[in-house]
């Protein structure tokens, strides 16, 4: 059997060979979360977007029905009070600022 010898150059260069795998290894997972992050964001925009839309046509059907087949008042003002509630709800919540979200750092700790 052949022994293997290699002389201290040769296992530096080694050693430096693996650091500079394991080194773009990390490179790229931490590339491939941000993308992926950034993913989930785009996405979230659009559902949200898609949501949006889909709830002011129900509304808007909704009333159109009403008020062209429905002469009772109180029936208009439900109509049309009601979701105006939800919309001035949803307004103020979306434009009043209650948290901020701050990048975090490796260990899960704020910057």
């Amino acid at each position: 059997m052949a022994t293997i010898s290699l002389s201290p150059v040769e296992i530096l260069a080694g050693v430096g060979v693996l650091l500079v795998l394991l080194w773009v290894w990390r490179a790229g997972a931490r590339r491939a979360k941000a993308a992926a992050e950034a993913a989930r964001s785009g996405a979230r925009l659009v559902s949200l977007a898609g949501r949006v839309s889909f709830t002011a046509g129900l509304l808007a059907g909704v009333q159109w029905v009403v008020l062209t087949h429905g002469p009772e008042l109180w029936l208009t003002l439900v109509v049309l009070g009601l979701p105006a509630l939800f919309a001035s709800y949803a307004l103020t919540r979306a434009l009043t600022i209650t948290t901020h979200d701050m990048p975090r750092r490796r260990g899960g700790g704020r910057l």
